[in-house]
């Protein structure tokens, strides 16, 4: 005789609540952590967006109040305004950046000896500290110590205290309002010989040694075996430099005589002297914007060069 199966009795309650994954839960955490690190980045990004949309506002929105936040009308008229004319006053037509100066090619040639400027120095230094460091590093030079004490030490000094000699310097060689005037003054550079000399400590002396047994001249091998194995410590160099150099004023502003010689932040500095009133703002942030697209560009492209020679560079403390 069959038994039919018994069930058991299924037991309800309520349903035990749901874990959020640990996964999320980390998440969250980590926002909420990194939260004072987002409001202060919004203090940084919130000057550039305020330049990006003065750049697009005409005339009648920049003397708006309150001031808008979103261009209404976006307009490229703060670059070049083909409708300003030197012989009719208009109010809602004034010069673009690139009508402001009487000099050739417009605010294009300031571009150009920034461009110029920067690529010089930063080449030039690169070279010199990398001589400098490989024969500081992997040569017997009696008091090669001492030198390296003194160049390390020279960075305690401060550069403003340098300004004046070097102006006596580049007045008596006739240097002055000239590219060289500008360049041969920042070509030395003591931290950047002191990263390289640290870098070079990691390359062993035996591979030096081989490439002389092999017959390979000092020049040689600074060129093939040194300055590649220096790449990352270089481009991380070159950020510093180019960033430095691409923005640097105050040197500039001594020996600048003439308009055609300036570099970006001097034209903008007589920019903004020449030019008051919120109606001009619009071409100086303009101005502003195309000076800082390059710097910006360069470090976005070069910055994991940036880390990776922070991490081989084994500077130690």
């Amino acid at each position: 005789m069959a038994v039919a199966p018994t069930t058991a009795p299924i037991v309800t309650g309520p349903a035990a609540p749901r874990r959020a994954p640990a996964g999320a839960r980390t998440t969250w955490r980590n926002h909420l952590l990194r939260l004072p690190f987002y409001l202060l980045s919004l203090t940084m990004v919130a000057p550039f967006y305020w330049m990006l949309i003065t750049v697009f506002k005409p005339v009648t929105e920049l003397n708006r109040q309150p001031p808008s936040f979103v261009p209404e009308h976006p307009t490229l008229s703060n670059f070049y305004d083909p409708g300003y004319s030197p012989a009719r006053v208009n109010p809602g037509h004034l010069q673009g950046i690139f009508q402001r100066f009487q000099v050739d090619f417009g605010f294009a040639r300031f571009m150009f000896n920034s461009l110029v400027i920067t690529v010089a120095i930063t080449a030039g230094s690169l070279l010199i500290a990398s001589l400098a460091a490989y024969v500081i590093t992997k040569h017997r030079v009696p008091g090669r110590r001492l030198i390296f004490l003194l160049i390390v030490a020279s960075m305690m000094v401060p550069w403003q205290t340098t300004l004046v000699p070097n102006y006596v310097i580049m007045r008596n060689l006739g240097w002055l309002d000239t590219y060289q005037g500008y360049i041969v003054p920042a070509l030395a550079k003591a931290f950047v010989l002191f990263f390289l000399v640290q870098f070079l400590h990691s390359i062993p002396d035996e591979l030096i040694q081989a490439a002389r047994v092999d017959g390979a001249g000092e020049w040689r091998i600074w060129w093939r075996i040194v300055l590649p194995l220096l790449r990352p410590a270089l481009a991380a160099m070159s950020i510093f430099i180019v960033l430095a150099e691409w923005n640097n004023f105050l040197w500039p502003l001594i020996i600048v005589q003439s308009d055609e010689m300036a570099n970006i932040p001097v034209a903008l500095a007589r920019l903004n002297s020449y030019f008051t009133g919120a109606q001009h703002q619009g071409a100086i942030m303009a101005g502003g914007m195309l000076a800082s697209l390059p710097s910006i560009a360069f470090f976005l492209a070069f910055q994991r060069y940036f880390t990776r020679g922070i991490v081989l560079s084994g500077i130690k403390g």
